[in-house]
């Protein structure tokens, strides 16, 4: 009988593999591009900063605050009062030269289906008073009652006597909700929810 000779592999040594400036170039390309997509991903359907750049929000938001808005909960739900939004201007402020893509920023008051009017300081939504503790001071205008259409909502500002709202141009289309303020990141000392 033949015996068979058993013949083991030795195991090689490892090469010190360098990539040529093309390679890594090429590398690093490909994961720019895949970060470049994501973060274009995130802030398309997810989320989103914004800079504050009025004071139509105060004594909630001032002027220089930076927000994440976020995008995911309207998918599921619809706004709900005291939400604060971020939409793109509605028709009747595009007609008087406001940019489609211009973001605005307002409180939720009025629900499809809702009387909202504002008298004697007081806002009213479905004939009863609101108790605000987050307005700058009492509206000093009047708004006869008017219900809020179906796919619309009507929006106000914090800073009742100086926001261009929906007292002022009407109701806000319900597909021009970009999203809802979620927490400040800047300044600092302010850091938080709102």
């Amino acid at each position: 009988m033949k015996s068979e000779e058993k013949t083991e592999a030795k195991p090689s040594k490892p090469q010190n593999y360098e990539k040529s400036f093309w390679e890594k170039t090429k590398e690093n390309l490909v994961i720019l591009a895949i970060a470049l997509g994501l973060s274009l991903l995130i802030r398309t359907l997810i989320a989103e900063p914004r800079f504050i750049p009025s004071d139509s929000m105060f004594p909630t938001l001032e002027i220089g605050d930076r927000l994440v808005i976020e995008k995911v909960s309207y998918y599921f739900r619809p706004p709900q009062f005291g939400d604060i939004i971020v939409f793109n201007p509605p028709s009747q402020l595009q007609e008087i030269g406001y940019a489609a893509d211009q973001a605005f920023i307002k409180r939720v008051i009025g629900q499809p289906g809702q009387v909202v009017a504002v008298k004697n300081g007081q806002v009213y939504v479905d004939h009863q008073p609101l108790f605000e503790r987050y307005i700058a001071e009492e509206p000093n205008y009047q708004l006869l009652p008017v219900k809020v259409p179906e796919n619309s909502y009507f929006v106000m500002g914090d800073n009742r006597n100086d926001s261009n709202d929906s007292h002022v141009w009407g109701f806000l289309p319900k597909e021009n909700i970009i999203g809802r303020a979620v927490f400040r990141f800047w300044p600092i000392e302010r850091f938080g929810g709102v």
